[in-house]
């Protein structure tokens, strides 16, 4: 594994979601590298944050819901590389698959007071919750679907930003941390990149640095996302230069 894959692993290993051996190597990476185990620090404390901000008691009947799921839904099959090929780009897709489920409970504890801010004007409390709670089903479908595939890397000022695609369902999804506040009066909006041309896929909440974003409008051909400060409210298209560029994963 090179040096430049371990840089990007902070957030992955921060959510337990790398193999033993991965773990491993990355554990001895961090003996050295003063960066990473800072962005891990971080990472590990935000996660910690946002579990005691948003912890609830659990329904009275959740237990009797998920036994009752697991006697119902058969389990899938371990799968098998073919004999010859061990590792490699499979180990890479199991990686980025359980990433993606240790991203969706993150996502969803963060998604709350993000689908407020987004919906804070509604008149009705009522019809505010249920747009907030549909939002936040579809950002998990996104993060946990079979085929979701993750790309993480550093943006402005030491952040960093993960994408996450999931092709069947045609839609991405935006996780960031530690993102600097915009200037005020401003907010961070992302884009799709069609090909050279920028397409809104939604703003960022400018009171959070961690948040989950499931983008706005389907991917299509899209080959990655930018993103840019624009005046509050968003703009049609970009004002500034873009203060992070990311491409999709393609594998």
């Amino acid at each position: 594994m090179s040096a430049a894959d371990l840089h990007t692993m902070t957030g992955a290993y921060v959510l337990h979601a790398l193999s033993d051996e991965e773990r491993t190597e990355f554990e001895r990476h961090l003996e050295v590298c003063e960066a990473c185990g800072q962005e891990v620090r971080e990472l590990a404390a935000t996660a910690g944050r946002l579990a005691r901000a948003v912890s609830v008691a659990p329904p009275a009947d959740l237990k009797a819901d998920v036994l009752r799921r697991i006697a119902t839904v058969r389990q899938q099959p371990p799968h098998t590389p073919p004999p010859g090929k061990t590792g490699g780009g499979a180990g890479r897709g199991r990686q980025l698959s359980r990433f993606a489920l240790a991203a969706c409970l993150a996502a969803a504890a963060a998604f709350g007071g993000i689908a407020v801010w987004q919906h804070e004007r509604a008149d009705d409390a009522g019809e505010r919750a249920q747009q907030a709670q549909q939002q936040s089903e579809k950002l998990a479908l996104v993060l946990a679907a079979p085929d979701a595939k993750a790309s993480t890397g550093r943006l402005t000022d030491g952040a960093t930003g993960t994408v996450v695609v999931a092709k069947s369902l045609n839609q991405a999804a935006f996780v960031a941390a530690g993102m600097p506040g915009p200037p005020s009066g401003k907010v961070y909006q992302l884009w799709f990149n069609d090909d050279g041309t920028m397409r809104s896929a939604g703003l960022m909440d400018p009171a959070h640095s961690t948040e989950s974003v499931l983008l706005d409008g389907p991917v299509d051909q899209a080959s990655g996302i930018g993103i840019t400060v624009e005046p509050a409210g968003g703009s049609k298209e970009p004002t500034s230069d873009p203060v992070a560029l990311m491409n999709f994963p393609t594998a």
